[in-house]
């Protein structure tokens, strides 16, 4: 329900032209990762890397674009951060096991793409090793396998693919058929409280764009 959340967030801001309204957007995301007790360090990132893009849209719109160029250069500077502070509420504080869990049981994705995205993410920690052992593999060699070598990527994809055939080997051994009636060992029911959540920041947000009169 967070993420329907944030995708009706997303959509609505992106045909407004307030900048209060980004700004608040952003305070109160800031206010929502540390009471999860997200770093300073991943906030300042968080500041830091839209920064250029930030700029470039600021300085782009108010230089060549077209009415009232102050203002939508701030709209377009301040809804960079809004989505990024918003998206942030989600990608830090969401667990991906739940999260596949719920879009399965609650929102009939299918099973068999929810499981790929699970061995995908799962996987990552593992391509990073495999990464690393390419490299020393090929310093071995005489081999200087930089962060932009095709080799370098060539290789990890083709343990990827290899790894990819494992594992559907295995789901399909342990009985995994798709489309089949399953059981799951983890419900992940949608409550009450969490659709009252999403109605109330729907209206929260309704009241922010259409009534109160911001500057």
């Amino acid at each position: 329900m967070k993420l329907l959340l944030l995708l009706i967030i997303a959509l609505e801001i992106s045909f407004t032209t307030i900048v209060s309204l980004n700004v608040a957007l952003v305070i109160l995301a800031i206010i929502y990762l540390l009471a999860h007790r997200t770093r300073l360090r991943t906030l300042g990132w968080l500041v830091l890397l839209p920064l250029l893009p930030a700029i470039g849209l600021w300085s782009t719109q108010y230089i060549n674009g077209s009415g009232d160029r102050t203002l939508m250069a701030w709209v377009l500077f301040t809804r960079i951060y809004a989505f990024v502070f918003t998206g942030a509420t989600f990608t830090l504080t969401t667990d991906v096991l739940q999260l596949t869990d719920s879009l399965e049981q609650n929102w009939h994705m299918p099973a068999k793409f929810a499981y790929g995205v699970l061995a995908a993410y799962n996987l990552i920690p593992r391509i990073r090793h495999e990464v690393q052992v390419i490299r020393a593999a090929g310093l071995m060699r005489g081999q200087v396998l930089s962060f932009w070598s095709p080799q370098l990527y060539f290789k990890a994809i083709l343990i990827s693919i290899n790894w990819s055939q494992n594992l559907a080997q295995a789901m399909r051994s342990h009985g995994f058929v798709e489309d089949a009636p399953r059981t799951h060992y983890r419900q992940i029911p949608l409550t009450k409280v969490d659709w009252g959540i999403v109605i109330t920041g729907v209206i929260l947000l309704q009241i922010g764009v259409f009534v109160i009169p911001w500057t």
